[in-house]
């Protein structure tokens, strides 16, 4: 149960590696007048790759990661990594931030100064947070995953509140995005007595192979949403049939060529970030994706991700067709709150068709990752939701 501090060193011979391997790439053709239809344009990926390379400094960002204290410790068997900044204010409110998929801690590195502590920030220091944001098991540096299971997320939620517990928390707040917004939910289920309120962004994955949404009746913005989960449904969601079935034959790509795991990843937040955004540094810091995307080359997450969201799928699947039949009722466990960004496909009639979500916001800007996109706009959510509920 011991917990160690944790610093982020990749050998330079990994650095000299990654560099190599960047300047060797072995570039495909690509047809004429495609753009990002097919995928990630040709001209673009090189630009990017060659920044990469030569322009991105590693060292920098990971000094940048190494001022936030994180250590490591094992629950059932695994390594799970953490960050966890504790708030100046003394009454300040635990909260624990979990990512996604293609994604890590780096996420979230612009919002942890608000969150800990808002006095420095110009805010109201009576809504700080002490922050904890671990790394999934098989993402960044909670690999490697030794066995099976982990891409549970009810496994990951029990070991979250085993972390959570370790840490001396007997009452703390959940948010999550994307996959992290599943753990959110389920944490608040299975600790329910220690969970004051969950708040979730990017659920709209969560609901990949569901049926097409019927456009009938809805308003404007839901229409938007509607038609893009539609269009994804047809052909933005060969990335998840891939993991989600055959992982292993991915992780040889994408644990071998640094392009192709750039790629794998550029392509989502192209796709996934505000709709505004015509390219993906047009909606995040290109330095802070790719930090991103060096973690998951550094630690071969690449390949233990992809098992992880098939897995993932595996037990969704199974929760799908036991709960075929149910009628939507009130949601148990703590109170919840939900924040829809631009680029998001939630609808808030059929992801909540009793209307018994306390909380729940709409912007007109951001997607799928926006503690990244638009970091003021997530802190202020979490702190209005959470403010009533201290």
């Amino acid at each position: 149960m011991s917990i160690q501090p944790f610093k982020i060193a990749i050998p330079q011979t990994d650095l000299d590696d990654l560099r190599e391997r960047l300047a060797h790439t072995r570039w495909p053709n690509q047809l004429p007048g495609v753009g990002w239809n097919r995928g990630v344009p040709l001209d673009y990926l090189k630009e990017l790759a060659e920044y990469w390379r030569t322009g991105y400094d590693w060292r920098k960002h990971e000094a940048r990661l190494n001022e936030f204290p994180q250590y490591t410790t094992q629950i059932d068997g695994q390594t799970i990594h953490f960050l966890h900044v504790r708030s100046p204010e003394p009454d300040a409110l635990p909260l624990i931030l979990t990512h996604g998929w293609p994604s890590s801690p780096v996420e979230f590195l612009k919002v942890i100064g608000e969150l800990s502590n808002p006095r420095a920030h110009g805010g109201n220091p009576a809504a700080a947070f002490h922050v904890v944001i671990p790394s999934l098991p098989g993402y960044g540096f909670s690999t490697p995953v030794r066995e099976v299971g982990w891409g549970n997320l009810f496994r990951v939620a029990q070991a979250w509140a085993e972390l959570m517990s370790r840490l001396g928390y007997e009452r703390y707040a959940a948010q999550g995005t994307d996959a992290g917004s599943g753990v959110a939910l389920i944490l608040g289920m299975i600790d329910a007595a220690r969970v004051v309120g969950t708040h979730i962004t990017g659920t709209g994955a969560a609901f990949p192979f569901g049926p097409p949404i019927s456009l009938e009746g809805l308003s404007e913005a839901d229409r938007a949403r509607g038609e893009r989960f539609n269009k994804m449904q047809v052909d933005g969601i060969g990335y998840l049939w891939i993991q989600s079935t055959r992982p292993q034959t991915l992780a040889y790509l994408l644990n071998d060529t640094p392009v192709g795991q750039l790629a794998w990843i550029v392509e989502k937040f192209q796709a996934w970030t505000d709709p505004a955004a015509e390219l993906p540094e047009d909606a995040v810091d290109r330095d802070q994706l790719l930090t991103n995307v060096s973690i998951f080359w550094f630690t071969g997450a690449g390949a233990s991700s992809a098992n992880a969201v098939y897995e993932g799928m595996q037990a969704y699947r199974q929760m799908a067709a036991q709960q075929s039949g149910d009628k939507p009722g009130e949601p148990s466990g703590p109170p919840s709150g939900v924040a829809v960004f631009a680029a998001d496909t939630t609808i808030r009639s059929i992801f909540d068709p009793g209307n018994t979500i306390k909380h729940w916001s709409e912007f007109d800007r951001g997607g799928h990752f926006p503690a990244m996109e638009v970091p003021n706009l997530l802190v202020g959510d979490i702190r209005e939701f959470f403010s009533t509920l201290r």
